[in-house]
């Protein structure tokens, strides 16, 4: 049964008090009306018969003394339909495109429930991107969690997009479910405008929180959008990759409700459980045995000043199955994407690379990349203080093969997205510049085969 009060004790920023509340359950939905209309909030404490909402659409005109809050008895659902592909949606799963709303096959909670490990799926086949950096070097793995670490002003927005367009998984249907939080009107227009004339929107679900939005809302975003993935992937048996971004934005927004709660803060702000609201978010992702379907995740975040230990992606390395570091050297250079491949890694990719799976010398040519462009930055370092035609011959090398390294395989700016075998081979070509003897990594078997010097 529903339960109605009428006014409230308190209003502070996105948050409402109401006292004398019996029963109310945690993150259970409360609707507000007001004269101007009505809106939706969660129970985000409960203090004896004293509770605080989290309003979503903001606290702008609402009363102290004539707004009627009424308690639903159920947590907030969305609503879901295989219909949604092809659909824009707000923070909250509006419908923003201008079409009727969704006509659901089911409800889901929100919050959902975290994989039983015991019934989870080890993940084994890879994702192709199309970025030789990422399919060559950081090998996205299906049902993998595997971040995107940026910086203010790098092209990660350009990179989300062009993932989602490119993406390719194997062995099934499969779509992209796309969550913007925090962003301005130009990139969402920018996010728009890309997937329909790519004609990605069609197998897409977006959700986006512009940076004018109530931030209460930009906390549901990720939430509604891993539901929404969840309900394809394990309902409908597709193979979702799920894009979020930013997650700095969505952080930003739990230490201004924090904050308003008057909770004591944790490093640089933010509330002490900002590692278990991330934990509950990314441990959405995976595979289910004996059920078809995946999720797949690749949240994007910034980071302020460049600083890896920041907290955001600092917790979110604790959580998540490696990284992918962009390089605001390599942007500067025109390099795009400007991945650090020395800094970047995914901890489950060897076991979804190789001979049935990809080709049975992509770890060795993996491993050799890394080594020599390791060898690479010590050449560079060298030759700052000594100068280049002081060098060794194999020094020399080693330049030569960074510049072409990062020229042709790194840089994808104008060209269309490479398959596995023609990043493989590129590998190969490049490495073949470098003499036979420093190629430690790779058997003479294999060298026999691929390289070309």
């Amino acid at each position: 049964m529903n339960i109605e009060f009428v006014g409230l004790r308190e209003i502070n920023g996105p948050l409402i008090v109401l006292d004398g509340v019996k029963g109310a359950g945690y993150d259970e939905l409360v609707k507000i009306k007001t004269a101007s209309g009505s809106r939706l909030g969660k129970i985000i404490r409960i203090d004896g018969e004293r509770v605080v909402v989290q309003v979503f659409e903001g606290t702008d005109g609402l009363s102290l003394n004539n707004t009627h809050t009424m308690l639903t008895g159920k947590p907030m659902e969305l609503a879901l339909s295989k219909s949604m592909l092809g659909r824009i949606f707000d923070g909250i799963g509006r419908p923003i495109d201008g079409y009727h709303d969704i006509y659901p096959e089911k409800k889901m909670d929100i919050n959902g429930l975290a994989i039983n490990p015991v019934s989870r799926e080890y993940p084994h086949d890879y994702i192709s991107t199309g970025i030789s950096s990422i399919d060559a070097l950081v090998t996205l793995i299906k049902g993998q969690k595997l971040p995107i670490f940026s910086g203010p002003g790098l092209p990660h927005n350009e990179l989300a997009v062009q993932i989602a367009r490119q993406a390719n998984i194997r062995g099934g249907d499969y779509c992209i479910v796309f969550a913007a939080m925090g962003v301005k009107n130009d990139v969402a227009d920018y996010f728009k405008r890309s997937f329909e004339q790519t004609g990605a929107l069609s197998r897409t679900v977006m959700f986006i929180n512009l940076a004018s939005d109530p931030i209460t809302e930009r906390i549901t975003t990720p939430r509604c959008a891993l539901t929404a993935a969840e309900y394809l992937a394990f309902e409908k048996g597709m193979d979702v990759l799920v894009i979020m971004t930013d997650m700095t934005s969505y952080a930003e927004a739990l230490r201004e409700v924090s904050s308003a709660m008057e909770e004591i803060p944790g490093r640089k702000g933010y509330p002490g459980y900002l590692y278990s609201e991330f934990a509950s978010l990314y441990e959405r992702a995976g595979k289910i045995k004996n059920r078809k379907g995946s999720v797949t995740q690749i949240p994007i975040l910034t980071m302020p000043n460049d600083d890896i230990n920041h907290p955001v992606p600092d917790l979110t390395g604790y959580i998540t199955e490696g990284q992918i570091v962009l390089d605001r050297t390599l942007d500067r250079q025109g390099v795009y994407p400007p991945v650090s491949v020395l800094a970047s890694l995914s901890r489950l990719m060897k076991d979804g690379i190789g001979k049935g799976y990809t080709r049975e010398d992509h770890q060795a040519l993996s491993n050799q990349i890394y080594a020599s462009y390791a060898k690479v930055s010590e050449a560079r370092s060298l030759a700052s203080v000594i100068g280049e035609e002081d060098l060794s011959e194999t020094d020399k090398k080693y330049l030569q093969f960074g510049r072409l390294f990062e020229e042709k395989f790194l840089s994808q700016k104008w060209i269309e997205a490479r398959d596995m075998e023609q990043t493989l081979d590129l590998g190969w070509e490049l490495l073949s510049k470098l003499p036979r003897e420093t190629l430690d990594r790779v058997d003479d078997d294999m060298l026999d085969r691929y390289y070309k010097g």
